[in-house]
């Protein structure tokens, strides 16, 4: 592995188990690159997301995550490169390409002057379903995200919890092929992490595809099937979570390749 910082070369990618030669991969991004005045945020990035996979996108605050991510998704337009998911080219067919995808996205608003009922129902609608499977899939979701006391509360009222939750069942509404999630267990507590990762879990395992943005090394490590490390908008290398970690922990594998070790110093006047 090259040190971080001294190549130019493509990350390395990892051999997997190959899907079908005739369907696209969930996502590809091909030299994808955005830069916001002096800083380069992703620096033509090459990524292939297999179908069905649950795939931990992870790296160092700074790293390019959120951008990558905003720009696969439709949401930031990049400078350079292409993102297609399921083969749709998301800046040349948007629409299409966002019919097969659910995205919750860090920090963009919601309508929280809306109950979570009527936000949820509305993410629906605008998907252009019909009334009555939109309430039925509406129910289910409250259900199983345990909202249901909160349903008429307004999304403003919610905590950063809830909030999460809400918005990741307006993502799903629309039961989409491909689930883009940057840190959706962020402020989530315990019960409901576990209700979330078993609806994603199972949402996989019934063929869906699931891009996991987070920075809790663990939790990628027990819950995705690929992972992806990313560092100075650069993907450093790509496979299943068992390639990556070489046969280590992947929190260790991480920072052998982000290359900053930390943790062991001290400061002489916080000791009591």
């Amino acid at each position: 592995m090259t040190e971080l910082g001294r190549t130019t070369s493509p990350a390395p990618v990892l051999p997997h188990d190959s899907e079908p030669t005739d369907r696209p991969p969930a996502l590809r991004l091909s030299g994808l690159g955005k830069r916001f005045g002096e800083k380069l945020a992703v620096d033509g990035l090459d990524l292939e997301v297999p179908r069905g996979s649950f795939y931990g996108f992870v790296g160092p605050n700074g790293a390019g995550k959120t951008t990558t991510l905003s720009m696969a998704t439709g949401l930031l337009r990049p400078d350079h490169g292409r993102a297609e998911v399921g083969g749709v080219d998301v800046w040349a067919r948007p629409l299409q390409a966002k019919r097969s995808m659910g995205v919750l996205a860090d920090g963009v608003m919601l309508f929280n002057r809306l109950s979570g009922e009527q936000l949820v129902t509305y993410a629906g609608l605008l998907r252009g379903m019909d009334r009555e499977t939109v309430a039925e899939r509406t129910a289910d979701l409250l259900r199983v995200l345990g909202l249901i006391e909160a349903a008429g509360q307004l999304v403003a009222d919610y905590s950063a919890g809830m909030t999460k939750k809400i918005a990741l069942a307006s993502a799903m509404i629309h039961a989409p092929e491909l689930l883009v999630l940057d840190e959706p267990f962020e402020a989530v507590d315990p019960v409901s992490a576990r209700t979330i990762r078993g609806l994603l879990d199972s949402y996989v395992a019934s063929g869906g595809t699931v891009i996991l943005s987070s920075h809790v090394m663990d939790l990628v490590q027990r819950m995705c099937s690929h992972v992806g490390i990313i560092a100075e908008g650069r993907l450093l290398v790509s496979g299943t979570v068992e390639e990556v970690r070489d046969g280590g922990d992947l929190e260790s594998r991480f920072v052998e390749l982000i290359g900053l070790e930390g943790g062991h110093e001290e400061l002489s006047w916080l000791r009591l």
